[in-house]
């Protein structure tokens, strides 16, 4: 018997995981130039795909040259070993940021003086504004900076990762250049005004470099230039040898410091010498090297938003409304009691779900509470209402996910404060991370015991709950409370947890459930029945599931895949996935649901889950998926894939190459998703009760930030 991985399975059916993020970066930088996006937004995406650009070379490129470094050249299922994905990746990035810096010249900074805010250079700040930036220089900039010489007897300094620097050459009195370099100060802001309306500005480096004599007095400047540099970022660590897991990763998350220097940006116009220096001593190859044509990272132009009187350069406020599911309810209890309550974030108010937490931390009659925190805000509400939990004398269990990347820091100090407040911490599982959404408050109700249940796709964050999609689920349903605390039980102790009545779980059956569900639809198709999968993840790159959906798709399926990022499926390839269509979305918010359907010959199915179709997701992490049942949210599902599925704004149409095209007719009626989900967020509130101000909940502007690979 030949099985599906022998048919499908081969370098040429798949696209390179690390080619197809940055075609999904592409997308987020198209939209700096999308004319319907108001010009301070397109400054937010230009930002974005600089920060996005960082990570990608933080993990990906530094995994990529961990691998060459230790000679493997065990290729990709792409069929790409290491140095011809470094190659290709090197290639596409350079393209990619000579792009980003067109637009930066040639379209936003124009646009930006259009509308009166200037980005004076050094030459012009030094004619018109000598004075003040000197009294600026001495009373803010001067106590701040610390100047480092080369030399014999001071040695090449650590360079922080992803630091904004200045690289000089001084020369001696015998004549020969030194080497010497200043950071730019990160606590300052980068954008330092010149007028009272703050409309023009002069950049902190610039400024810094017109004083720089006085750094170093009494010395000649020969040349001096701005660089920056990105370091290895993809830790590991042998957690299974730690004997203290918190303590292993804050001292890991410590030396990222030191990694391995993977890229370096410098100004295009530095000298030979200064590029030399750098290189040597960094040890980056030429590859690694990116001329900048422009202000060496473009993070600063998020920060345009923040002029007063610019409102009308941006997005309008979104007011996350109250759930539909909650219209005229004051107890989140009795509600759950009720009926199971669905929720659309941002378009719908993630303040329930931190009022759930808060109003259990207070309740004389809950018992326990246990939840799994993965990425939480800085001053997270959930985090303290667990807190005062625990100081009421609860039974409060939570796992903080020390592990989450980029997030180590923020969520071990959240660790060690839940503990000091007395709940039972628990910071992760040796070899998983734990990426399910999920909270379990144990009540005592008037007749018996009841466990609510609150699960979904997205962080307990309340800060990027305003600016991510996501969904989630209320109940109070036996079955689905009684997965809960087999799910706590197996987290928190030894041992599998028996057979699920309704969810499914990574990394122990939620493989082998989704390709269950794949192979049914194609069985079903087999047999002449209408058969349909529809799927919205943040990225797709695993193989089997990629081999099951070619399986299914020459069966007959219909797929229709909505996939944000990386996606290495090849849709409509003959004779190899001619019923597979794949979609983007790279809008204003940062689409991040995960949605899974199938027709399941007319008995409709549909999951919500913390999983992408990834072999971390479900390989080597603690996932979550689970059924939406009630009949009208289905429905309502249904309608939310379907507003997706038709969007000709936002969306792009991937090929079989992996090469991306915007979605447009002028003959069809205008579609933006994330436009209608708000407008209909709206018109239920306001049909709901006219008088009612609906307006309660605070505005937010978006976008804020992109995950680049989608981790949360």
């Amino acid at each position: 018997m030949i099985m599906v991985g022998e048919i499908y399975n081969k370098p040429e059916n798949l696209i390179s995981r690390e080619l197809s993020w940055l075609e999904f970066n592409q997308r987020v930088l198209d939209e700096a130039t999308d004319p319907k996006n108001p010009l301070l937004e397109r400054g937010k995406f230009l930002a974005i795909t600089s920060s996005n650009l960082d990570e990608f070379f933080m993990v990906r490129v530094g995994s990529l040259k961990d691998a060459i470094h230790s000679d493997i050249n065990k290729p990709d299922p792409a069929g790409l070993t290491p140095k011809q994905q470094m190659k290709r990746v090197a290639a596409r990035a350079h393209t990619m940021i000579k792009d980003q810096y067109e637009i930066y010249n040639k379209s936003f900074i124009p646009a930006l003086e259009k509308q009166g805010i200037r980005v004076i250079s050094r030459d012009q700040a030094r004619k018109e504004y000598f004075d003040v930036l000197e009294d600026y220089f001495d009373q803010e900039i001067f106590p701040v900076v610390t100047p480092m010489a080369v030399d014999p007897g001071r040695p090449f300094p650590l360079i922080l990762n992803r630091s904004l620097n200045i690289a000089l050459q001084i020369e001696k009195e015998d004549g020969d250049p030194v080497f010497a370099t200043v950071q730019v100060p990160s606590v300052l802001d980068r954008l330092v005004p010149l007028s009272k309306d703050r409309r023009t500005f002069v950049l902190l480096e610039d400024v810094i470099s017109m004083f720089l004599g006085q750094l170093f007095p009494n010395q000649k400047i020969l040349s001096s230039t701005c660089y920056r540099i990105t370091r290895n970022a993809d830790m590991e660590f042998k957690e299974e040898d730690a004997p203290d897991l918190l303590e292993e990763m804050a001292r890991s998350v410590k030396q990222r410091k030191w990694g391995q220097a993977v890229r370096l940006e410098i100004s295009e116009d530095a000298p030979e010498a200064i590029i030399h220096i750098l290189k040597k001593a960094l040890e980056v190859e030429e590859k690694d090297i990116y001329l900048i044509n422009g202000p060496v990272d473009l993070g600063f132009a998020s920060k345009f938003a923040k002029i007063p009187g610019t409102e009308d350069l941006q997005f309008a406020a979104l007011r996350p409304q109250e759930p539909a599911d909650l219209f005229d309810e004051d107890d989140i209890f009795e509600a759950i009691r009720k009926k199971d309550i669905l929720m659309h974030h941002p378009y719908e108010s993630f303040d329930p779900v931190v009022q759930f937490v808060s109003k259990a931390a207070d309740d004389p009659d809950v018992l326990a509470i246990k939840q799994t925190l993965y990425r939480v805000s800085g001053q997270s509400p959930i985090i303290r209402a667990l807190a005062r939990a625990a100081e009421n004398g609860k039974q409060v269990t939570v796992l903080v996910e020390v592990k989450a990347r980029f997030d180590e820091e923020n969520n071990i100090h959240w660790a060690r404060r839940l503990e000091q407040a007395g709940c039972h911490v628990i910071y992760g599982l040796v070899g998983l991370k734990t990426h399910c959404k999920i909270t379990l408050v144990v009540r005592r109700d008037e007749d018996g015991i009841r466990r609510y249940v609150h699960m979904g796709t997205g962080n307990y964050n309340d800060v990027t709950a305003r600016l991510y999609t996501d969904l989630g689920l209320f109940t109070c349903k036996e079955n689905f409370g009684m997965d809960a605390s087999f799910l706590f039980n197996s987290i928190s102790g030894y041992g599998d947890p028996p057979e699920y009545y309704k969810v499914s779980t990574a990394p122990l059956g939620l493989r082998r459930t989704f390709l269950e569900l794949i192979r049914r639809e194609k069985e079903l198709a087999e047999r002449g029945e209408e058969a349909h999968i529809i799927a919205k993840c943040n990225s797709l790159l695993d193989t089997e599931i990629i081999c099951a959906l070619y399986e299914a798709s020459n069966a007959g399926v219909k797929i229709d895949l909505i996939v944000r990022g990386i996606c290495c499926i090849r849709p409509g390839r003959p004779g190899l996935s001619e019923n597979i269509r794949v979609r983007s979305i790279v809008g204003w918010l940062l689409e991040h649901s995960r949605i899974y359907y199938f027709l399941n010959g007319g008995q409709e199915e549909i999951y919500l889950s913390s999983a992408d179709w990834m072999p971390r997701n479900l390989d080597r992490r603690v996932e979550l998926m689970f059924p939406v049942e009630e009949p009208d949210h289905m429905e309502r599902l249904k309608g939310i894939l379907e507003t997706l599925l038709t969007d000709n704004q936002k969306a792009r149409r991937m090929d079989a190459e992996g090469v991306y095209t915007r979605v447009s007719d002028k003959s069809e009626e205008p579609v933006s998703a994330q436009e209608t989900f708000y407008q209909e967020a709206l018109k239920a509130v306001q049909e709901h009760t006219l008088h009612q101000d609906s307006a309660i909940f605070q505005p937010m502007r978006a976008p804020h930030e992109v995950s680049f690979d989608g981790e949360g």
